[in-house]
């Protein structure tokens, strides 16, 4: 309803603004509104094309199979095998060529029989470079899918492996240093040295046989 209480407005009404009882005035707003839709519908379209053309990119990708996390704990567990290991062979075979030097000053006849805790020391490594490289190759999330079980699984391999080689590596250094020395003393302490040294790489042998048997139970959480 007109609000200056008039049927139609004329020219000579007080309100200023367009007055949508005249002919004229209606036409104008209606070919107004006709170019704010025409404005309104374009801009609608270019934003719908422009959301078409920068689609996300990991759809045109094959899809991740299993938990995106999992990966994480399964190359941390790969990682822990092997730095674990080698820490503890680095410290065995450094703390070992410590005694073997010493000795070997007065001693050098002995410096190859006593390289024993050096050679043992090393092969502590080994170890973890088998359980790094199981694991690693049973990451593959395209070919099977990877699940929190699987990665749980694969790091619990390599701390148990990582870690037996750690402790097997200070025993070794340790009884290898001392061991080396007094046997360039006494020689009948060789055998003994040597058993003490068999017991303390089976530390490690024991981490290694868990560490495969953990990896082994990776990718049996569900039945595909």
């Amino acid at each position: 309803r007109c609000p200056s209480r008039y049927k139609a407005r004329g020219p000579s009404c007080s309100f200023q603004f367009p007055c949508l009882f005249l002919d004229g005035n209606k036409q104008k707003l209606g070919r107004g509104e006709g170019k704010i839709r025409s404005s309104n519908n374009s801009i609608k379209k270019a934003l719908t094309s422009r959301t078409e053309a920068v689609a996300d990119p990991r759809s045109k990708m094959s899809p991740f199979s299993g938990d995106e996390t999992a990966p994480f704990f399964g190359f941390l567990g790969a990682a822990a095998a092997l730095v674990f290991s080698c820490m503890g062979a680095a410290y065995g075979t450094a703390k070992s060529g410590v005694g073997v030097a010493s000795m070997g000053v007065m001693r050098p006849e002995l410096v190859m029989k006593s390289i024993v805790p050096v050679v043992m020391a090393g092969v502590l490594g080994i170890y973890g470079l088998i359980i790094a490289v199981i694991i690693s190759t049973g990451i593959n999330p395209k070919a099977k899918s990877y699940y929190l079980f699987d990665g749980y699984a694969h790091l619990s391999s390599g701390l148990a492996c990582g870690l037996a080689g750690l402790s097997a590596g200070m025993a070794i250094g340790i009884v290898g240093d001392a061991g080396v020395r007094a046997n360039a003393q006494q020689p009948k302490l060789f055998v003994g040295m040597i058993l003490i040294l068999i017991f303390a790489e089976a530390l490690a042998l024991y981490g290694l046989i868990v560490g495969i048997i953990l990896s082994s139970r990776a990718g049996q959480s569900r039945a595909d």
